[in-house]
Formats: C-alpha cells, sequence, structure tokens
C-alpha cells in the first residue's frame, strides 16, 4: 500500500511539474487571463461542452483536410498520367498519319511514273516521228549555242 501511496505522490508532483510549467508559459498566462476563458472557469459545464465540441469537431475536420490533401495529390498525379496518355496518343496518331501520307506518295508516284513512261512508250510507238522533230530540233539549238560560243 506504501508503494502505491509514493508512486501516487510522484506522479502527482511530476504533474504538477508539468502543469506549472505550461502555466508559467506566457501564452498561456496571456490565454487564461481572456474573458472567455474567465467565463469558462466560472461556467464548468460550459467549458465542459466546449471542450467536447472542440474533441470532436477534430476527427471531422481532420478528415477533411486529409481527404483534401489525398484528392488534391490525387488529383495531379491523375493529370500528369492523363496528359501523358494524351500525349501517346497524339504521338501514335501522328505517326500513322505520316506513315499513311509517305505510304500514298510512295503509291501516286510510282503510279504517275508507270503512267508517264506508258504515255511516253504509247507516243513513241504510234507516232515516232515526234520524238525525231525533237531530237533534231534539239540538235539544232545545241549547234547553234556552240556557234554562238565560238564567235
Amino acid at each position: 500500500m506504501e508503494m502505491q501511496e509514493s508512486s501516487s505522490n510522484e506522479m502527482w508532483e511530476g504533474w504538477s511539474t508539468v502543469s506549472n510549467q505550461v502555466y508559467n508559459n506566457p501564452k498561456v498566462t496571456l490565454l487564461m487571463n481572456s474573458r472567455a476563458v474567465q467565463y469558462l472557469n466560472g461556467h464548468p459545464v460550459l467549458a465542459l461542452a466546449v471542450m467536447m465540441f472542440c474533441a470532436t469537431a477534430t476527427v471531422p475536420i481532420g478528415l477533411f483536410i486529409l481527404f483534401a490533401v489525398v484528392t488534391l495529390i490525387m488529383s495531379a498525379v491523375a493529370f500528369v498520367f492523363v496528359e501523358g496518355f494524351l500525349l501517346f496518343t497524339g504521338a501514335i496518331s501522328l505517326l500513322c498519319i505520316l506513315s499513311g501520307v509517305a505510304f500514298f506518295s510512295l503509291v501516286a508516284s510510282a503510279v504517275f511514273a508507270a503512267f508517264y513512261m506508258a504515255v511516253s512508250n504509247i507516243l513513241n510507238y504510234y507516232y515516232p516521228h515526234l520524238t525525231k522533230v525533237a531530237k533534231e530540233y534539239e540538235k539544232n539549238e545545241v549547234e547553234e549555242m556552240t556557234q554562238n560560243f565560238s564567235q
């Protein structure tokens, strides 16, 4: 029994030391001298109600702040992922479009080259005199240029 009394006295002395340190703090002294705290000291039931309200209000407020922070972080992370996905989708679609344009240009140039060769061969076959006239015209131009250059 004596052991319990001595430990109880030691705990009480420790508690009173801590409470004295708290009450001697200038900010706590200023708060304790305020009109609201003085009024609550005179009305302990009201003080208990205010204390219970403050204690129970901290949980919802804390949960709301936690929810807001988590939502903010998740929206920032989601924004980065959505932007990355959109850039990836845009890059893939651009690659597909450019590949299609390149393939179309190759096919179109091959078709036009085949068309040009076919038309020129048909014209050479049915109208051989047209190519002879053109060759003679070129030959005459070259001779005139060499004569003009030599003079």
